[in-house]
């Protein structure tokens, strides 16, 4: 079976947009900026035989903020740039009964299935509180980038790290 590091998007691979102390996903592609260490950690993983698979709730799809073609133009960069396996995407909202959109684990799920992983031996890596309780609910171990966003805290993460090279590092030395 594989192992897998799901990981988050915005504030995980790149930059969310902070603003009054939440984040949000760039408005557009100028906005997009990869994180520093990002690339690197991301090779380190793949080199050491994980799939890797970005997770995304996309809400401002549903809302009509954002036009789905922008979310999957930064997709389109991010794939063309990092050496990322696969990306799901959820555009739903939360009223909207999906089990694909973070927390409920349906994206991880679906990618498991595909990819044969195992889900006890692979991670999910976050900023929100959404991300690591889909890992918890997929059966993944966790790991929280804790940028101190003023919103609801992940309750018990496996690991609190402050940036993507920090939870390769995790990994790698499991």
């Amino acid at each position: 079976m594989a192992r897998a590091v799901f990981l988050d998007r915005d504030g995980v691979i790149n930059r969310a947009v902070v603003r009054d102390g939440k984040p949000y996903p760039p408005a557009n592609l100028a906005e997009m900026e990869i994180l520093p260490g990002v690339e690197d950690a991301l090779r380190l993983l793949k080199a050491a035989g994980y799939l890797l698979i970005v997770v995304t709730n996309q809400p401002d799809v549903a809302r009509g903020t954002t036009p789905r073609e922008t979310v999957e133009k930064i997709n389109d960069f991010l794939r063309s740039a990092l050496p990322v396996d696969d990306f799901r995407t959820c555009y739903h909202d939360s009223g909207d009964g999906c089990d694909c959109r973070k927390p409920l684990p349906g994206a991880l799920l679906a990618a498991a299935r595909q990819y044969a992983i195992d889900l006890p031996t692979s991670f999910m890596v976050g900023d929100r509180w959404r991300d690591i309780e889909a890992g918890e609910k997929a059966g993944c171990k966790t790991i929280f980038i804790d940028y101190g966003y003023n919103e609801k805290q992940p309750e018990t993460p496996d690991y609190r790290v402050l940036s993507l090279r920090d939870a390769a590092d995790v990994i790698l030395g499991e």
